[in-house]
């Protein structure tokens, strides 16, 4: 009498992207269903702008990584692929940076805990010791690294010794309002997010929804972006607004545009975790 066992399958997440041409979902599709896998959601999208075509496939199979990365490796080659391969569901190590407002971080670790957003919180850096005690809520290291003009390049590596010791693959910027430097930016290219409010360029500089309720606004919002040298300017992943009127002081102004930049950040790091979020040039596509 004999007894077999077949691995259970594990359902993987692939993103690529390469020059648009036909036959590149059969290709992808076809070496994928040729290693016992089965597509479980699949999307796509060719950009005439630039010329590119992106794609996101979740698939189920006992074929291991190894065999997988191996099956595909030709199919890469012939179309110049830049792709990834990963566990869906896998949370990603993360670094959360701040300075005193707390309700981007209240958010993220209450989602982390409670709402299974894919991160695994490994650290909380702040520029200010303020925010320490709702990491030691979340029993979360904290690592205050105050920043001065004279301090910034020391802080700066202190930052990347954290990074590279505890493996972090992305950093959340959660309202830390300090700019990191060029070379940081392009080391850490697109491993770093970002949130502000979306008044930017128009009110810069101190108490913007003070400046905003002085020109009468109408709507306020928030916009979460991939962090490059040029300030909060790169490419955009997720933005919302919520409509105000006349009625609101600035108070409510302030309150209202915290909830909305929770949100955004919120969405903009799990579609980032969950490989949802394609880098277009200076553009983004996101598979929701």
């Amino acid at each position: 009498m004999t007894s077999s066992t077949t691995a259970a399958p594990t359902h993987w997440v692939l993103t690529l992207s390469c020059p648009d041409r036909p036959g590149i979902v059969h290709q992808v599709a076809g070496t994928l269903a040729a290693h016992g896998g089965n597509i479980t959601e699949s999307q796509q999208f060719g950009d005439p702008a630039s010329g590119l075509f992106f794609m996101r496939v979740q698939v189920e199979s006992a074929a291991s990584r190894d065999a997988i990365e191996a099956a595909l490796a030709p199919v890469v080659a012939e179309f110049g692929m830049t792709w990834t391969l990963d566990v869906v569901g896998r949370r990603v190590r993360t670094l959360l940076m701040v300075s005193k407002a707390p309700h981007c971080l209240a958010d993220l670790l209450y989602r982390e805990r409670h709402q299974g957003l894919p991160v695994d919180v490994v650290g909380v850096v702040g520029n200010h010791p303020d925010l320490a005690g709702i990491a030691a809520f979340y029993d979360k290291p904290f690592h205050h690294v105050p920043v001065t003009k004279d301090t910034k390049a020391d802080a700066e590596a202190t930052l990347r010794g954290l990074v590279d010791a505890l493996d972090v693959e992305l950093v959340v910027l959660a309202r830390y309002m300090q700019i990191l430097s060029d070379d940081l930016c392009r080391d850490l290219s697109g491993q770093v997010i970002n949130i502000h409010h979306s008044f930017l360029p128009s009110f810069k500089g101190a108490r913007p929804y003070a400046q905003a309720l002085d020109r009468g606004v109408k709507l306020i919002g928030a916009t979460s972006h991939y962090v490059t040298g040029d300030l909060d300017e790169g490419p955009i992943i997720e933005q919302d607004v919520e409509r105000v009127d006349h009625s609101n002081d600035e108070p409510q102004l302030v309150s209202l545009g915290q909830d909305v930049e929770r949100r955004v950040l919120a969405r903009a790091v799990r579609w980032h975790a969950e490989h949802r979020v394609l880098l277009d040039g200076h553009r983004t596509v996101v598979f929701r």
